[in-house]
């Protein structure tokens, strides 16, 4: 038997922004197969990780996370609002996360 997935995959497409000013405590995340602002919906409240790896090792890895979550669709075509712990940084724009099937409410 394989292993189960618990999570979607999305990217991250940068900080909520207006013409001249950036917001860095809003991320702005894609998700895969979500294209309406109503199946959005089904994601409020889902935790993301952006998942990376560093150069020094902490208690015998590289691997790091930093966790969000999601807050609210932003527009019409399935992007979603995001804040996460610590700011993201304009690096990981482009880059790819987890979006965690839970908690869930079904």
């Amino acid at each position: 038997m394989g292993a189960t997935r618990l999570y979607t995959k999305g990217r991250v497409l940068g900080h909520k922004r207006g013409k001249r000013n950036s917001r860095p405590n809003q991320s702005l995340v894609a998700i895969e197969g979500v294209d309406t602002a109503e199946a959005a919906r089904s994601y409020l409240g889902k935790r993301i990780a952006y998942v990376y790896k560093a150069k020094r090792e902490v208690n015998g890895s590289r691997v790091r996370v930093i966790w969000g979550r999601i807050s609210r669709p932003h527009g019409n075509s399935g992007v979603v609002k995001s804040k996460f712990t610590t700011n993201l940084p304009p690096k990981v724009f482009g880059a790819s996360c987890r979006i965690m099937l839970f908690p869930s409410n079904i």
